[in-house]
């Protein structure tokens, strides 16, 4: 019995089978052609989607157009005007592969109008499950029509793993945004069913205001509020962007975005970068809100990794790590105590919503016999109210000269303390409305800063076990951790290598007292090979310094006086991160005047 014939494959069924890399769903074939649109240098794209992208796709762009010839040639596959130079090493535009037209041709009914700016006629021509019709004289205006119907209609067994409309909307939704962050000179709509779902007009302004304005169009206006600014470079490498205050966080980590030269793209190095960055200001349950861009040169990186275009590879992902982790935390150090604006709208909506359903309280003043009158009886509760007011303390027996607001408040932001409420929180005024500080969160950062660094200048103390322990790991783990092992030792961790797929560890961190040695080692190989990074040891570190800071730190209840109160806030205004706990709580939340104001109604 004779086995298969070996046969060349029919061009449909190639292009069937490339369709299944590059076209997984419809947002992945509107991707390709939003990034044609781009390439062609667009400046205004409308999409048009029914039924999620299932049942069509129109991508509608104002670009440079093609020809008749250039219409044929863009749907056979690996054809492309996109690498001029044949080299893979300097790729300049979005697509590169010449594999989307004729991969979505191949499932669908695909149809290509074009007019090239300059010519008087257009041409359309369409493509069937893979069969060509055309070109021919069609009317549209300067640019290119992409349409695409019944996707997968020639590939059914692909339909039934699709979602539903809902679903592959958002997928479409969320790639058309993350083409929209990098692009902010280009405006885009996107309309479903004929409504319209997304509309981002261009932005005006220099690199960070236009990118900025994006940005809030998409993330929302209080993440502009709530971000701090990256502008850092090393080694041609520049970055840039905006990342949120740690208190302005998420519970995943879907809103943290990375384009590299223009392309978006989801890359593990960058998500562990971002975790490296917030490590010590943030739980490990709460995710940052961050858009960054980096640019540099092509020959450092290689996009060329998977058909999907979706992740890339640098040539030293250590460096560019090193950029981003630096840049962030040097960005967040920066911001001082400054936290979320957000935790004050919380605030007043709670106060609001408060006083809306709380019934108007009734006074009345029931005398006893005997006893004084009402004026009298008011002037008395108001010496007795006076007393805490003026000293800043919530024992009325202590007295205090403390010094006019305003004054204070033209120096220090954070305002002089006025009083101590239910032994845990200081209430401050300021020159334009009051700061209400958690006297134990806000003093556990202070208290954390401060072991920092002197961990730093001390560096970390070592202790070393009695019997060194052998860890037996793969051999491909356990060459990643002697690679490592310099950067080990300075965290307090001596491993050498002991023999093929094993490891000797002889010193530990004297902070983590009598751990599980094994579990460490294979945690920290685990993160490596996953993440080429190891956070765990670093993590367990920042866990004790934390643990102790919370333990040393002024606890809720304590009485404070006026001195040691203003001393809390004006230590909080000289170190960095104090807006938030250790843990990414706020440490404090400000209300206005004006807020205030508008709460009774006075404005």
């Amino acid at each position: 019995m004779t086995g298969p014939v070996l046969r060349r494959l029919p061009e449909t069924l190639v292009n069937q089978i490339a369709a299944g890399e590059v076209v997984e769903r419809p947002a992945s074939a509107l991707k390709e052609l939003v990034e044609n649109a781009l390439d062609a240098g667009a400046r205004r794209i409308d999409i048009g989607l029914r039924s999620g992208g299932k049942a069509e796709i129109s991508v509608v762009d104002d670009g440079r157009g093609m020809t008749a010839d250039d219409l044929v040639l863009a749907v056979e596959r690996h054809a492309t005007s996109k690498l001029p130079d044949d080299d893979l090493a300097c790729i300049g535009f979005l697509g590169f592969r010449g594999e989307a037209l004729p991969s979505i041709g191949a499932v669908s009914r695909l149809t290509l109008v074009s007019r090239p700016r300059g010519q008087d006629t257009a041409f359309a021509l369409t493509v069937d499950g893979g069969r060509l019709d055309g070109p021919r004289p069609a009317a549209h205006p300067p640019g290119t029509r992409v349409e695409v119907r019944d996707l997968f209609h020639a590939t059914p067994a692909r339909l039934k793993f699709l979602k539903a409309d809902r679903v592959e909307l958002d997928h479409a939704l969320d790639h058309v945004r993350r083409l929209a962050m990098a692009h902010p000179d280009v405006g885009f709509t996107v309309a479903d069913a004929g409504r319209v779902v997304l509309r981002l007009d261009a932005t005006q302004g220099d690199l960070f205001e236009a990118r900025l304005e994006r940005l809030a169009q998409i993330l929302g206006r209080d993440f502009a509020e709530n971000a701090v600014r990256i502008d850092a470079a090393r080694d041609g490498v520049r970055l840039t962007g905006f990342v949120g205050l740690p208190t302005f966080n998420r519970g995943t980590a879907r809103h943290q975005y990375l384009c590299v030269n223009g392309r978006p793209v989801r890359d593990k190095l960058f998500l562990g970068a971002i975790r490296g960055a917030y490590m010590d200001v943030l739980a490990h349950d709460r995710h940052p809100v961050v858009a960054l861009f980096l640019d540099l040169p092509s020959d450092i990186v290689d996009v060329n990794v998977h058909p999907a275009k979706a992740e890339v590879r640098f040539r030293d992902g250590n460096a560019i790590r090193g950029l981003i982790v630096g840049a962030i935390r040097h960005a967040l150090d920066g911001a001082g105590q400054r936290a979320s604006t957000s935790n004050t709208a919380v605030a007043l909506d709670l106060l609001a919503r408060e006083q809306q359903r709380a019934p108007a309280p009734q006074f009345q003043w029931q005398p006893r016999p005997g006893g004084p009158s009402p004026s009298h009886a008011l002037r008395e509760q108001a010496a007795a109210y006076q007393a805490p007011l003026a000293t800043g303390v919530a024992q009325p027996s202590a007295r205090a000269e403390m010094p006019p607001a305003d004054a204070v408040a033209e120096l220090h932001p954070m305002g002089a303390a006025r009083a101590q409420l239910h032994g845990t929180y200081i209430v401050a005024q300021t020159a334009d409305g009051i700061v209400i500080v958690d006297q134990h969160a806000a003093h556990e950062r202070l208290v954390y800063e401060r072991m920092k660094v002197e961990l730093a200048d001390r560096g970390v103390a070592r202790q070393m076990l009695l019997l060194p322990e052998v860890v037996e790991l793969d051999a491909g783990d356990a060459d990643r951790l002697v690679a490592r092992a310099g950067e080990f030792a300075e965290l307090g961790l001596v491993i050498e290598a002991f023999g093929p797929g094993a490891v000797l560890v002889r010193e530990t961190p004297a902070a983590l007292g009598q751990s599980d040695v094994h579990g460490l080692v294979r945690n920290l190989a685990d993160e490596l090979a996953e993440m080429d990074q190891s956070l765990g040891l670093k993590e367990r570190l920042d866990h004790v310094c934390a643990t102790m800071a919370c333990h040393g730190s002024v606890r809720a209840g304590r009485r404070l006086s006026a001195d040691e109160m203003n001393a809390l806030l004006r230590e909080m205004e000289r170190v960095p991160n104090s807006g938030q706990c250790n843990h990414g709580r706020p440490t404090y939340v400000t209300l206005k005047l004006g807020d205030i104001e508008r709460l009774f109604g006075r404005k």
